[in-house]
Order: C-alpha cells, then sequence, then structure tokens
C-alpha cells in the first residue's frame, strides 16, 4: 500500500479504514466511550463495595456495562482490523444488553431494586447507552469499507 507523505497509509490519514476507527468521528465515539467506562465502573464499584445486597443484579450489569465500555475504548484506541473487530462484537453484545436489559426495567421492574446504566435504555443518561452502540456499528461498518482511491 502506498504511503503518504507523512510516512502512514492513507486509510489511516484520512481516518477511515481499520487503523482509523478512533479518528474522525470514530475519535468522538473513543471519547465518549472512554467517559461512560470511568462512569459506570465507578458507579458500580461504589454500589459494589457500599451496597451491594440491596440490588446485586443491577450492581454486576452496570460493571458489566462499565467492562464492556472498557473493552470498545482500548478497541477504538487501537485500531487496526483486530480492534475494529472486537469493537464491532462489543457493540453488538452492547446493544444487546441495552435492549435486554432496558426491555426488562420496563416489564418487571421490581427485578431490578436500583438503576443500571442500561435500566429504561439508559434514560438516567440521555438515552446514550442506545445511541452510542448503533453509532459505533454505523462507525465500524463504514470503517471496514475499502476507500476508492481519488
Amino acid at each position: 500500500m502506498p504511503e503518504t507523505a507523512e510516512g502512514t497509509a492513507p486509510e489511516a490519514a484520512s481516518g477511515t479504514g481499520a487503523k482509523g476507527i478512533g479518528r474522525g468521528p470514530g475519535r468522538l465515539l473513543l471519547s465518549l466511550y472512554g467517559v461512560f467506562t470511568v462512569a459506570a465502573l465507578s458507579r458500580a464499584i461504589v454500589q459494589i463495595v457500599l451496597q451491594f445486597d440491596e440490588a446485586p443484579l443491577a450492581y454486576l450489569l452496570s460493571l458489566l456495562a462499565g467492562i464492556v465500555y472498557a473493552v470498545i475504548t482500548v478497541a477504538l484506541w487501537r485500531g487496526g482490523e483486530g480492534a475494529r473487530k472486537v469493537a464491532l462484537v462489543s457493540c453488538t453484545l452492547e446493544l444487546i444488553g441495552v435492549l435486554t436489559v432496558g426491555t426488562l426495567t420496563l416489564v418487571d421492574s421490581s427485578a431490578f431494586p436500583d438503576q443500571t446504566v442500561w435500566s429504561d435504555y439508559g434514560m438516567g443518561y440521555v438515552f446514550l447507552p442506545v445511541v452510542i452502540p448503533v453509532s459505533g456499528l454505523l462507525w465500524l461498518r463504514r470503517a471496514a469499507q475499502p476507500q476508492k482511491a481519488s
């Protein structure tokens, strides 16, 4: 693959392609996932340490969400085709989790005595937990498409 004047592959320089998944729109996703990683993990750790007996399932689900966010953050930061695939699988699992937990919290709210990151489709987080994985999946799909030569 030819290199640009800066010595980088065109796909990385343009912010598209698997190497550039954390660039362009991916940079916004990387930032959002970074913030969500810190928020979800911090909240979950505090709740598990101080209140675990009150709502263990909710707190463990928040911990799981934080771990998924961390995996996606690292994958977006690393770039490359392998990282893109990891991020794609993780975003898919995140979306499944948000939709499942969101539906369960609406159908049987007594099963979740306290909120999780994914409760009510992320309503406590301005619905970002459902918007971000959809955006991530769209971006990762676009990043995998080969770019046309100019």
